[in-house]
């Protein structure tokens, strides 16, 4: 290599460092990568890596449930704060459990925040939310093909799949009923959705009142971290509420809780203490207390379930999903 050319080298790679003690920006990606294949040991889909768009992460897996009658559906989502983990969480979410109770099922691979922030797009959170509608859009377009019973769907996630799960019960239906494009005109409603770990709102304000030592949520709207403050991206985060708050409307779930909604149930690993700093801040019961109560307060059943939870609840998601579908709801 001749010598100016590797300094030209060694200038670019030294810019493009971070300097010491500075947290880089949300990074960009490379071109998406082909999703996870199925792991061998596991019950194989029925169809797998099933395109609804155009990017290589918009694809479904799909697991026909053997019914006489079209069978209701689960959309699952996975979580990974729409940056990582993949549609093969299923597996360890009930997959077997759904097919022996006659509900089929399909995990959804979808577009990140990282790639949606690298191509300009405010705000990065829509790619994963607005693929979550478009995935169940697509499935209840070919629920003949499918021996789907459209009629009946729900929604289930952990963590960032949560969220989008909540998204997408709570949303007004975003079927666009004068569009050309046949899956745009389907429905996006749910019979209900079943969660873990779910973040029910994504307005900072709500979350440092409710969790004192909140950190999560700001990568969602692009925002960048202040490296030289301490948790220097939730305080950013803070500081431009204002200035995205049309942005927080759309995309935070709890801003769409109101009569009419599905039934919901929430499972949290510890029980909640509002206002008290968290273990784990990010997935605390205290999100799930405040949407319960506007849900309830609207009308609308929703089950919040954790260790020693008063009531009668459903043990797992996958339980209360199961009658859900079946026609054996739960209060």
């Amino acid at each position: 290599m001749k010598p100016r050319l590797a300094s030209l080298l060694l200038l670019l790679l030294l810019s493009s460092a971070a300097l010491p003690g500075q947290t880089p920006a949300i990074p960009a990606t490379p071109a998406p990568a082909k999703p996870a294949a199925p792991p061998s040991n596991r019950l194989a889909p029925t169809q797998a890596n099933v395109p609804y768009g155009s990017d290589p992460r918009q694809v479904v897996d799909f697991w026909q449930a053997d019914t006489a009658k079209p069978a209701p559906f689960l959309i699952f989502l996975h979580g990974g704060s729409w940056i990582n983990g993949d549609k093969n969480a299923i597996y360890d979410n009930g997959l077997l459990t759904y097919l022996k109770a006659g509900i089929s099922v399909v995990a959804v691979e979808y577009r990140r925040v990282p790639a949606a922030h690298a191509a300009g797009l405010k705000p990065p959170v829509q790619w994963p939310l607005r693929d979550a509608a478009r995935a169940l859009q697509f499935v209840r377009h070919h629920a003949a093909d499918w021996h789907l019973d459209k009629s009946r769907a729900a929604a289930s996630g952990g963590s960032a799949g949560a969220c989008s799960s909540l998204w997408l019960a709570l949303h007004a239906d975003l079927a666009d009923p004068a569009s050309s494009d046949p899956i745009a005109r389907e429905s996006t409603r749910l019979t209900c959705a079943a969660v873990s770990g779910a973040q029910t709102s994504l307005d900072p304000q709500q979350m440092q009142e409710w969790i004192p030592n909140s950190t999560y949520g700001g990568h969602a709207f692009g925002i960048d971290p202040h490296p030289e403050t301490p948790n220097g991206q939730f305080l950013a985060f803070l500081q431009a509420r204002e200035s995205i708050l049309p942005w927080i409307r759309e995309y935070s779930p709890y801003e769409h809780a109101d009569r009419g909604d599905p039934p919901i149930y929430l499972a949290y690993g510890s029980a909640p203490s509002l206002g008290q700093p968290q273990k784990d801040p990010t997935h605390s019961a205290n999100f799930g207390v405040k949407l319960q109560e506007k849900l309830q307060a609207a009308g609308v059943p929703c089950q919040l379930h954790y260790p020693g939870s008063p009531g009668e609840t459903a043990p797992t998601m996958a339980d209360y999903i199961c009658a859900q579908l079946n026609g054996k709801p739960q209060p």
